[in-house]
């Protein structure tokens, strides 16, 4: 497979219409995301926010019509197996299904192989678990490597699952409710590990109805109402009280702080 060009984007959808049983849960959505950019897709709950994320790793697929399309990397079509190296996905469903007794070393070498967890049919190199435990250790999560993922507290998981989607080096790393369930600590904690990630190039989207979820280093933010794009920009031009209370339906403020963003 030949190497994208520059301006390719990562992601790219166009007039996108996504239907989960009787719901229409994207309605005609067009946006573009470029390789190594940092986003944030901030939206109420029912926006199509997760759908967006389940059109992304192939859950999900959108209705055929005329001039539609979901581009990955300038391609439609993929072997699902040779895209996910490629775009480092951290959702809580994966985290749902990776709570069982694997070690946090087998969790982190099964991105390899896009399983959960490592089986008998798989063959693991000395390789890949070097490159597992360095990531663990950018992490600084080399401790977990022998604990039971059904063991270990909601923010450790998380890590642990940053570590799996890491080993590829992807281009992106795709996050979903990053902060869900993790306590003022953990929170504080994954918000230094997201900005090393960034500032080390990987590009960060992130998918969040929390403005304190998205850190100084995202710049752009995609604003979903309705299965549509009802904003796309500057943060700074954007995440205003008189946008964001349209967005939600409901008066709010906007305090900034540090390069963070806080909704009253």
């Amino acid at each position: 497979m030949e190497p994208p060009s520059p301006d390719t984007p990562l992601i790219e959808y166009r007039n996108v219409t996504v239907c989960r049983g009787e719901r229409v849960a994207l309605d005609g959505l067009s946006l573009s995301i470029g390789i190594g950019e940092h986003v944030a897709i901030l939206g109420p709950n029912g926006s199509g926010k997760s759908t967006l994320i389940k059109t992304i790793t192939r859950e999900c697929y959108p209705k055929l019509a005329p001039g539609s399309y979901l581009k990955i990397l300038g391609r439609q079509h993929w072997n699902i197996f040779a895209l996910r190296p490629l775009l480092g996905i951290v959702t809580n469903d994966l985290l749902a299904r990776c709570t069982r007794d694997f070690s946090g070393l087998e969790i982190v070498v099964s991105g390899f192989f896009s399983s959960v967890g490592i089986w008998p049919h798989h063959r693991v190199t000395p390789e890949m678990e070097q490159k597992a435990r360095r990531a663990m250790e950018a992490l600084e999560i080399l401790h977990l490597a022998d604990r039971r993922m059904s063991e270990l507290s909601s923010g450790e998981a998380r890590r642990v699952l940053i570590a799996r989607a890491l080993v590829h080096e992807p281009k992106s790393l795709v996050f979903d409710e990053p902060t869900t369930s993790l306590d003022l600590h953990a929170t504080y904690e994954l918000r230094k590990i997201l900005r090393r990630i960034a500032a080390a190039g990987t590009g960060i989207i992130m998918v969040t109805h929390d403005l304190h979820d998205i850190i100084p280093e995202i710049e752009r933010v995609i604003l979903l109402k309705g299965g549509r794009v009802f904003a796309d920009g500057p943060k700074e031009k954007l995440l205003t009280a008189e946008t964001l209370s349209r967005l939600f339906g409901t008066a709010v403020e906007v305090v900034r702080r540090d390069g963070y963003y806080h909704l009253w």
